[in-house]
């Protein structure tokens, strides 16, 4: 380019050279600032140079955003899925009514299942389990009473009353003989005879009915007798198992692991088996709500394997299994469906974290991978 200004300019300088000016003088512009070149086009070598440049610029962009976004994604056969953990909570009452005597724990304290955590009054209930318990007594002895029979003494009684029935008898037939004879001479009046016919035939009854009550006593108990009385021994039976009950409701037990989020009741206070007295959160086990779309349906089945875990923690993996999918769509589309409508179905998904689960609360969003081996 310097050539060619030279070459553009040749009178100038040796106009220059032949009358220069005095060295005092003033320099004009026109000698300060150089005249402006005239553009070139740049060389074809230089434009095939700018154009393999840039294009290694947008293939080696390409492939940095190819890359990043594969690394966000992750490998093609691990699904990722968003959910939440599953609020359980569980309020907590007695079954029967009474007053409020203790309360064991504060909000925030943790619990765990099988401790007492509140208590009734409990004297009504202790009566009212003692006379269930007296009168299934009673009625336990009568069943054993009916089963055991007649004793041998009153066997013993009954054959001597057969006995005396039959002497009684025998005193009336031979009073009888001689009324027959007497009344036959006219010696006695025809009702002293009647008298003596109607006491030998009451004599003979009574021996009969002796005869059948000793009977009676060595069959033994009937058999439908004690099978009532068996029926009024179970229902006996049933009221003290009821009553031990009702007093076993008076002590409010945790029916898991939790914590106490809220106490609605304090001692004192009369409760019905509709009252609230603790809120409880179930911390065990956790189950985390995740949804999955139809296309992905295919991949996944209960029993697989995946990792759990949170915001808070994104490098902490927490192994958990599918324990539940939904056989029907949480939400349904309109009845007539396009294939773009079939794949938006969503199916409900239920994940049952493994082991000790630090960290995780109710209500936490949560990531879910999945494993699903495809390719």
């Amino acid at each position: 380019m310097k050539a060619a200004e030279d070459k553009e300019q040749p009178s100038t300088d040796e106009s220059a050279k032949s009358s220069p000016e005095p060295r005092s003088a003033e320099p004009t512009p026109e000698r300060l600032s150089p005249a402006p070149a005239a553009p070139t086009k740049p060389s074809r070598a230089l434009r095939i140079g700018l154009l393999a440049v840039a294009a290694l610029v947008v293939v080696g962009s390409v492939l940095a955003l190819t890359g990043r976004a594969r690394a966000r994604r992750g490998p093609s056969n691990l699904l990722t899925l968003y959910g939440n953990v599953d609020i359980r909570q569980v309020e907590l009452g007695f079954r029967v009514a009474g007053r409020l005597k203790s309360m064991q724990f504060e909000e925030g304290q943790a619990v765990s299942a099988g401790v007492v955590m509140a208590e009734l009054d409990a004297r009504t209930f202790e009566d009212e389990l003692r006379a269930a318990e007296a009168e299934a007594a009673a009625q336990d002895a009568n069943v054993t009473k009916l089963v055991a029979g007649s004793r041998p003494a009153e066997l013993a009684r009954a054959r001597a009353a057969v006995d005396e029935a039959v002497a009684a008898e025998q005193n009336a037939r031979a009073a009888l003989k001689r009324a027959e004879q007497l009344f036959a001479t006219q010696a006695i009046s025809r009702s002293a005879y009647d008298d003596a016919v109607a006491a030998a035939r009451g004599a003979a009854a009574r021996v009969a009915s002796a005869r059948e009550s000793l009977r009676l006593l060595v069959e033994g108990t009937r058999s439908e007798d004690i099978a009532a009385a068996r029926a009024t021994l179970r229902v006996s039976q049933a009221r003290a198992s009821s009553a031990k009950t009702a007093l076993d409701d008076t002590r409010l037990v945790a029916p898991s692991d939790g914590v106490v989020i809220s106490r609605v009741r304090e001692p004192g206070a009369i409760v019905s088996p509709n009252d609230v007295v603790y809120v409880l959160s179930l911390t065990r086990p956790v189950w985390v709500r995740a949804y999955v779309s139809e296309a992905q349906l295919g991949k996944l089945h209960p029993g697989m394997e995946v990792a759990v875990s949170s915001d808070a923690e994104p490098h902490r993996k927490l192994k958990g299994h599918i324990g539940f999918i939904a056989p029907t769509a949480e939400f349904t589309p309109k009845s007539v469906e396009t294939p773009e409508l079939r794949t938006d179905l969503v199916y409900r998904m239920r994940i049952i974290v493994d082991g000790p689960v630090p960290g995780l609360r109710q209500g936490m969003p949560v990531t879910v991978q999945i494993f699903t081996g495809g390719a």
